[in-house]
């Protein structure tokens, strides 16, 4: 349709409604097609005026620079006693801040009408929709940009006014965003046993900023109760607040209100709601994997501004809690409304239903993660290397699926000091901090998954797989153990000073006879001085092993590719002799070595770990726990049928390094294997860490545990005395 056409019709549609051509009454305005045809204008009428085609080319330069966020360019558009009475600092921040209060995106707008209301004021009318982060996108129709001629430039100028942001601030109406902030969810054991829960009841302080009586009063009232400085809340008002925002400022224990309430009330004007706080059930059973909530560090607030939260909200900080924050807390919703000065709703702009958090459910047996701490309290308790011994870790994974059933590091300590408000009291939770920040044992350490260590015989059994795998050894290989092993000037020994005799992988590993390892070691590396650290790598070690729900460091295996850098030293077979017994430059986390036996055990499959079962609300739930396969490492079965005949004789054997400890337990029934192992510790006069790996049943394996005692002793000694109560529990219900 050409323009033209387009002004012919509309003018007899105007002259059907009785109206005069240079005025057109609201409420019959001409009818719209196609917002990209010219928009219809009205000729000029008896006082001259410019070219009204230019009128809309003004109010689509306005909206658009509004859209480009110009906002400079929308206030030279203002008439100029409209830029001087609203100077543009003011313009900006007014805009500002109903963007903000709507967490604004960007904005589109379709032009419908331009028609006059006198002979002097044109009405440019169009729809605008808004796109926000949280309120999703919402239409506002029928707006009105009004357009004057400014005498000295004879030019069409924006006749601006509040209510050009929306029509109702004309009037003095506020824009107000009411968030809905969901609690967040819970978490719980593999058997519905609550972990972490909103138990505890805090009251959360909210002051209309447009409202506050004596505001140095409420400053310092607020800091006092807060323990924070005045400072903080004066930016708080001044930087994030105006005359439209509900300010948040803060919140309090019960004792604390009850002695400042009444005060901060009267001279802040304030509200205050019931909030509740996080709480941990148990807090010592595995704070390492829950994890605590607490404030967001700088670097996190503008995401979690993007979708609805500030720098006070509350998430998770550490472990599950972090990595798992998005499920946990869901995300906002809110209302948007335009508010009279009186305080009531004119229109609500638009609403969206937070998100509902979902709860999660752990692959942790939590009787069995308490019965392993009651184990090792009662060892570190009854014996003399209980004072001496910084930690232990013990991990359970199942070997077919790689879920964690249990994962203790020791010592423990309470996660509920470390919320922002704990159920523990205030208190009490700084004597637990106080306490935690002088123990030089660092409970706060995961030790499974954060503690590196030299695992000694325990590398034993990926050592045999390497020899048989690559060829250098068969079944049938032997070598006779004297009780050392003699290269060149190189000489070392044996646990048992009088040795084994003849050895083979399988006989090597029951007895765990280290000149064989020794000499694997030695062979190996003459045959490539990359086949051990290959086969290490192959198996996961000294890499992260992917369960992500918790922090976990990678440690290292010796290579000719890494030995200069961590070492200092070019490489020889001296260091793929020590690779092979554990020792040396070896530095693993007990869930690398606990996820190898598995793998030992389960066909060679090296599986991620996994912490979280399943997500959802009541009984909704999904499975998220599944097989995940990281490697398939592709062993012979007939290379880990030797193996696994040797970690069993460890066991069931006379002879086997483990057999003393269980000689009169059920167990024999169900049918253990592993491996003990005793790692050299480095400094002077330290006992060595114990460790003990094993899987049951023997002939259809269900578990992999492991267990590292840090500088107690030998891991015939120690650990494996500790694993068979913990086997016993797990079997049979008792220890």
């Amino acid at each position: 349709m050409s323009a033209e056409v387009y002004i012919n019709s509309t003018v007899h549609r105007l002259a059907f409604c009785s109206l005069l051509l240079i005025v057109v009454l609201v409420g019959c305005r001409p009818q719209v097609e196609d917002s990209a045809a010219p928009l219809p204008t009205v000729r000029a009428g008896p006082t001259a005026a410019p070219d009204l085609e230019s009128a809309a080319k003004i109010a689509n330069s306005f909206l658009t620079a509004w859209q480009e966020q110009n906002f400079n360019q929308m206030h030279r558009l203002l008439t100029g006693r409209l830029q001087e009475a609203t100077p543009l600092a003011d313009f900006r921040l007014a805009y500002q801040r109903a963007q903000s209060t709507m967490t604004f995106q960007r904005l589109e707008y379709k032009a419908e009408a331009l028609f006059a209301t006198d002979g002097h004021v044109l009405v440019f009318q169009y729809q605008m929709t808004f796109h926000t982060r949280i309120l999703g996108s919402f239409v506002d129709p029928n707006r009105r940009l009004h357009l004057v001629v400014e005498p000295g430039l004879n030019q069409w100028r924006v006749a601006w006014s509040p209510a050009d942001i929306f029509a109702e601030m004309g009037n003095g109406a506020r824009l107000v965003f009411q968030p809905q902030i969901p609690g967040r969810a819970n978490i719980y054991d593999r058997n519905g046993e609550s972990l972490a829960d909103q138990y505890g009841r805090m009251v959360r302080i909210f002051v209309n900023n447009a409202e506050v009586p004596d505001r140095s009063a409420c400053f310092q009232l607020l800091a006092e109760a807060q323990n924070k400085p005045v400072s903080e809340f004066t930016e708080l008002f001044d930087q994030r607040s105006g005359a439209d925002w509900l300010v948040d400022a803060g919140i309090l224990e019960p004792q604390v209100y009850i002695r400042h309430g009444d005060k901060i009330e009267n001279a802040c004007k304030a509200e205050f709601e019931q909030e509740a706080t996080r709480r941990y059930v148990n807090g010592t059973l595995m704070p390492h994997i829950l994890g605590h909530v607490g404030y967001p560090d700088t670097d996190q607030i503008p995401e979690l501004e993007a979708i609805g939260y500030n720098a006070g909200t509350i998430i998770g900080k550490a472990a599950i809690e972090a990595s798992w924050n998005d499920t946990l807390a869901g995300r906002p919703g809110g209302k948007l409304s335009l508010v009279s000065p009186s305080g009531a709703r004119l229109r609500l702009l638009s609403e969206v239903g937070s998100q509902v958090p979902e709860s999660i459910w752990l692959t942790i047996d939590s009787k069995l993660q308490e019965n392993i701490i009651r184990v090792l309290d009662e060892a570190y308790r009854t014996n003399a290397w209980g004072r001496i011994s910084y930690g232990a870790a013990v991990v359970v994974m199942d070997v077919n699926n790689g879920e964690v059933l249990a994962m203790v590091s020791y010592p423990s300590f309470d996660g509920n000091a470390l919320n922002p408000f704990p159920v523990v009291g205030r208190e009490t939770a700084n004597k637990v901090l106080e306490k935690l920040a002088q123990d030089e044992r660092k409970p706060q350490i995961n030790r499974a998954t954060q503690g590196l260590y030299p695992t000694g015989s325990v590398m034993k059994g990926l050592s045999a797989i390497a020899a048989l795998e690559s060829g250098v050894y068969d079944e049938s290989t032997r070598y006779y153990c004297t009780g050392s092993w003699t290269h060149g000037f190189d000489t070392r020994y044996d646990w048992l000073p009088g040795g084994h005799g003849s050895m083979s992988a399988q006989t090597g590993i029951t007895h765990s006879c280290n000149p064989f390892f020794y000499e694997v070691g030695f062979r190996l590396n003459a045959e490539d001085p990359n086949l051990l650290p290959a086969f290490a790598a192959k198996f996961g070690l000294g890499q992260l092993t992917g369960i992500n729900a918790v922090p976990e460091l990678g440690g290292s295996i010796p290579s000719p590719d890494n030995v200069l850098q961590t070492a200092g030293l070019p490489w020889s077979y001296a260091f793929a002799v020590n690779l092979s017994i554990g020792q040396g430059e070896v530095q693993i986390t007990p869930l690398q070595m606990v996820r190898l036996y598995a793998a030992l055990a389960n066909g060679g499959y090296l599986l991620r770990p996994l912490l979280v079962r399943e997500r959802g609300i009541l009984d909704q739930r999904t499975l998220v726990a599944k097989r995940d396969v990281m490697n398939d490492t592709r062993v012979s079965p007939d290379n880990l049928a030797i193996v696994q005949k040797g970690l069993c004789g460890v066991i069931s054997d006379y002879g086997g390094t483990a057999a003393h400890q269980f000689l009169y337990s059920p167990l024999l029934d169900v049918g253990v294997c592993g491996k003990t192992g005793t790692a050299q510790a480095a400094g002077d006069d330290e006992l060595p860490h114990s460790w003990f790996i094993a899987y049951a049943p023997a002939k259809d394996p269900q578990i992999a545990i492991v267990t590292m005692v840090e500088n107690s002793g030998e891991g015939s000694a120690i650990a494996a005395p500790l694993t068979r109560n913990i086997l016993e529990y797990y079997f049979f219900g008792a220890f």
